[in-house]
């Protein structure tokens, strides 16, 4: 199919409910953490606000605490990333299906919009050094982008649409200070695991043989 230049577009992963005995009912999953002491608290309250019950707390002589979780399939999505920056990549999850049971009702989605970029064009270290206060991007300069494309994430929970694709206006003055090195943040790297994981109900993740993109589902931008 790579070789074919075939493209797609993947939703949000979801859940497969079932019905037990007259009742809906979705699956639940056993997870382990294996985490350093300072993250537990975080990690505990994040797993609460995911519909994650503790089973259990064991503390190891060697600085890491063991937690154990039942949880809803569902409160895992996107969790893995969160995990990795809640324990600065020294944390260790693993988890297993248990069984079908009741519905727990809403979880807590992603708590941070995202960045949109609203003109088709290719990207400048000019515009996206300007807009680097509002969040953090998934892009770097000179990447070509369209509407709707998802260039980043905001530091606030509402989308934001801008545009990255705008260019400095050239003048016959030279600015004090204009041959200082100025650098951006590194982006977030998107793998397509991650991509799957980050993207919510009205996203999209496009898998091309050249690239992983994350977009705004179109009929979603008609309505703003």
């Amino acid at each position: 199919m790579r070789r074919e230049g075939y493209e797609f577009q993947v939703s949000q992963p979801q859940v497969i409910y079932r019905e037990v005995n007259g009742q809906p009912c979705e699956p639940y999953e056993l997870l382990v953490l294996d985490v350093p002491e300072d993250a537990v608290g975080s990690c505990i309250e994040r797993l609460g606000q995911r519909k994650g019950e503790m089973q259990d707390m064991q503390v190891g002589g060697n600085g890491r605490t063991q937690l154990e979780f039942v949880i809803p399939a569902r409160g895992l999505i996107g969790f893995r990333g969160e995990f990795m920056r809640m324990t600065r990549g020294e944390g260790i999850m693993n988890h297993s299906f248990l069984d079908y049971r009741s519905i727990s009702g809403d979880i807590e989605a992603r708590n941070k919009g995202v960045l949109i970029s609203f003109e088709e064009g290719v990207s400048t270290f000019y515009a996206m050094k300007n807009a680097e206060d509002r969040g953090v991007f998934f892009i770097v300069p000179g990447t070509k982008v369209y509407k709707g494309m998802i260039v980043g994430e905001h530091n606030r929970p509402q989308d934001l649409e801008l545009n990255v694709c705008k260019t400095k206006q050239l003048t016959n003055h030279r600015a004090s200070g204009g041959d200082e090195l100025v650098q951006l943040q590194a982006p977030v790297d998107m793998s397509l695991e991650r991509a799957l994981e980050y993207i919510g109900p009205d996203e999209l993740v496009e898998v091309t043989p050249a690239s992983i993109r994350l977009r705004k589902l179109a009929k979603k931008l008609a309505k703003r």
